[in-house]
């Protein structure tokens, strides 16, 4: 009997690891928002169509950044070239080269031509809860003054999330930080949307920064669970009688 509720032990753990493999899916493309045909540092999206990031569309004022970038020669856009204020403009407000994922990062003004940064996600179970993770910070346009407000608006179909807004001081920087919000797939096809939201609307223009996207199976299905129970307890009455067996021998 106890080799086979060991046998049967081993099979639900291999039946949890296939479980867990498929839980650790990523189903976001070009997280990083390294995968770009743009020539330099610049804004992309619907409104240009040679500059775009792959998988991710847009018709607001979202830019792409490449490392060291954003606060030294910046990006070209719309209205002409569009830097932050960092290190590389003499202000030392802690401005990074870049992300804790390294890399290029992407950047949204939620106070003007304000538009979402999207991507269709695909291979979704509905009524399965999905885990996403991004790195976030807050920035301002260089050559404005006074201080800002940014976080971000963050969708899976119709379930919304908000990081919250921060305060950011004038010419100032917000450390990069890692969000994570749950989300239950209604489909197997859903949108995944960041919204940048912050102000003032007026002369200071407020940056919202982003990177790292990733969205994973989070919790296991009810199925899941069972077999992790079922599995516990195989082992632990195996463990049982092998010791009532050695103490009646």
């Amino acid at each position: 009997m106890s080799s086979k509720l060991t046998v049967l032990a081993l099979s639900t753990l291999a039946a949890l690891a296939v479980s867990a493999s498929a839980h650790a899916t990523e189903f976001v493309s070009n997280g990083g928002f390294e995968a770009t045909t743009l020539p330099v540092s610049s804004q992309f999206g619907g409104q240009f169509p040679s500059q775009q990031v792959t998988s991710w569309s847009t018709n607001g004022y979202n830019w792409v950044y490449r490392p060291g970038e954003a606060d030294t020669v910046g990006g070209n856009g719309k209205y002409g070239n569009v830097s932050l204020w960092g290190p590389g403009k003499g202000v030392a407000n802690g401005m990074t080269a870049s992300s804790p994922n390294g890399g290029n990062f992407l950047a949204s003004d939620p106070s003007f031509e304000i538009g979402s940064i999207d991507q269709t996600v695909t291979g979704l179970v509905a009524g399965q809860t999905y885990k996403l993770s991004f790195y976030w910070a807050a920035a301002q346009q260089f050559g404005f003054n006074g201080p800002t407000t940014e976080g971000w608006d963050v969708s899976l179909g119709a379930e919304t999330h908000s990081t919250g807004v921060v305060s950011n001081a004038n010419h100032g920087f917000v450390p990069w930080k890692l969000a994570t919000m749950s989300f239950t797939a209604t489909g197997a096809s859903e949108t995944l949307s960041f919204l940048a939201k912050g102000g003032p609307s007026g002369g200071q223009p407020p940056f919202a920064l982003l990177d790292g996207v990733s969205l994973k199976g989070g919790v296991p299905e009810p199925a899941a669970w069972a077999l992790m129970i079922m599995g516990l307890g195989s082992v632990g009455a195996a463990a049982r009688r092998r010791r009532s067996t050695a103490a009646t021998a």
